[in-house]
């Protein structure tokens, strides 16, 4: 019954040693912290394992299946096995520089989650007027700790693959923070739960009218987190294991665990900002309105999560389906795709906007409900959008199909026209060919 109890029985156990003071600036935020480090590193170890079941899946295998029951002993088996690994550090390596460039990527990721709205009131750390901003510019401190370690190393294979790791993630970052413009538009705001509360008042997710910028942040972000099929830094078939080359035991794990937790931020940066964050129809009417603030909080925390694995495990998904690209592919689908995809995005978001507006009261028509918590629009003009919105995502693919259409890649059919198997000899032999006797 404590969960259908409308106070908050937790501040009342704490009122009776703390003031509220020290409950809501000291007590809280290390409950929260503690939690979130907790379950992400909970994440950490058994992301590897899901990974490797949903792998086994596709490729029609059972996965990890000896380490207890059907393998979910196994994370913890390859835990006390990275702990107890050597730790070997290259003889010529820049030894501090190599020994804190995981720290960095760890602390980098960690600290991102601060912000993160993972449901209303006690279910986010905290709020700032510029949370997106501080989500963009914290976790691509992350790029620093790749060049970081690669430089460090003092091998070949490690710097390349630091040298393709900034080069890759700072030019997918551009497409990254172009394609959020268009969704801050509809929210005017920078903080991450005023754009789930602006959803919220507009009844809609932002998908709906961001289809290309939802498709852009989405494809950034997984080239953003060096996953397959953009996994380009760390090609073992090329440099061996990239930047973490020369890294073994727990400092190895380490850039797995910053990967892993990249991932989760990157996946609840597009949950927040295209599918509604916590928001989900008639759930407030049912809890909330009623009454049972802890219960409205609990299943907005479960649907946000929910949301969150689905996009999780299309990372998955695309790991064990497409096959990595071409260092030369990856940069022309930033530069030459995503890039200019998101600019057409920003202008079609402003011009439909501008569409909407100018037809409220026009005819008698009505399109914008109200400013107050970001555009709240009416039926009308929530169809208008709709249409505007699915409108430039195909005129976005016909434009850049034209602008593309004479690269390399664009014209595989034509290539395979040329392509000649056997080069004829031109000219006359070297040594001439004896025709075979008569009785041969």
């Amino acid at each position: 019954m404590l969960l259908l109890a409308p106070i908050n029985f937790i501040d009342q156990l704490l009122l009776r040693y703390f003031s509220a003071e020290t409950i809501n600036h000291v007590i809280w935020p290390f409950i929260q912290i503690g939690l979130v480090v907790t379950l992400v590193a909970g994440w950490v170890a058994y992301a590897t394992y899901l990974e490797r079941k949903i792998s086994a899946f596709m490729q029609a295998r059972l996965g990890p299946m000896r380490v207890g029951p059907w393998g979910l002993l196994q994370p913890i088996a390859d835990g006390i096995k990275l702990l107890t690994k050597e730790d070997f550090i290259p003889e010529k390596a820049d030894r501090w520089i190599f020994f804190f460039a995981p720290y960095i990527a760890v602390a980098a990721a960690f600290i991102t989650f601060s912000v993160i709205p993972f449901g209303p009131d006690w279910a986010v750390i905290t709020d700032v007027n510029i949370g997106l901003l501080f989500v963009l510019a914290v976790s691509s401190v992350g790029v620093l700790a790749l060049i970081l370690a690669g430089w460090s190393s003092n091998s070949k294979y490690s710097l390349l693959g630091a040298l393709r790791s900034s080069a890759q993630m700072i030019s997918y970052e551009v497409a990254m923070g172009l394609s959020l413009i268009g969704a801050l538009m509809f929210a005017r705001t920078l903080s991450l739960s005023g754009i789930v509360n602006a959803q919220e008042s507009d009844a809609i997710w932002y998908i709906v009218y961001q289809p290309l910028g939802f498709l852009i942040f989405l494809v950034s972000g997984i080239a953003e987190n060096n996953r397959a099929p953009f996994d380009l830094p760390e090609a073992e078939s090329e440099l061996v294991a990239g930047f973490h080359t020369e890294y073994s035991g727990f400092r190895w794990s380490l850039f797995f665990m910053a990967e892993y937790a990249a991932m989760v931020i990157a996946s609840a940066v597009a949950v927040t900002v295209y599918l509604g964050g916590w928001y989900f129809p008639f759930v407030y009417r049912l809890t909330e309105a009623k009454g049972y603030h802890n219960v409205y909080v609990i299943v907005s925390l479960l649907i946000f999560l929910t949301k969150l694995t689905v996009i999780l495990y299309l990372y998955f998904w695309l790991r064990w389906t497409l096959p990595r690209f071409r260092y030369d592919q990856l940069m022309d689908i930033g530069w030459k795709w995503l890039i200019p995809s998101a600019l057409i995005n920003i202008i079609f978001s402003a011009l439909a906007i501008f569409v909407v507006q100018a037809l409220d009261g026009w005819h008698g028509i009505k399109t914008v409900e109200s400013l107050a918590n970001g555009l709240d629009l009416t039926g009308t003009g929530k169809a208008v959008m709709i249409v505007m919105g699915l409108a430039g995502l195909g005129l976005t693919g016909l434009l850049l199909a034209r602008i593309n259409w004479r690269s390399r890649d664009f014209n595989l059919k034509s290539q395979r026209r040329n392509i000649k198997l056997v080069n004829l000899p031109q000219g006359k032999p070297a040594v001439p060919v004896v025709a075979p006797a008569a009785s041969e």
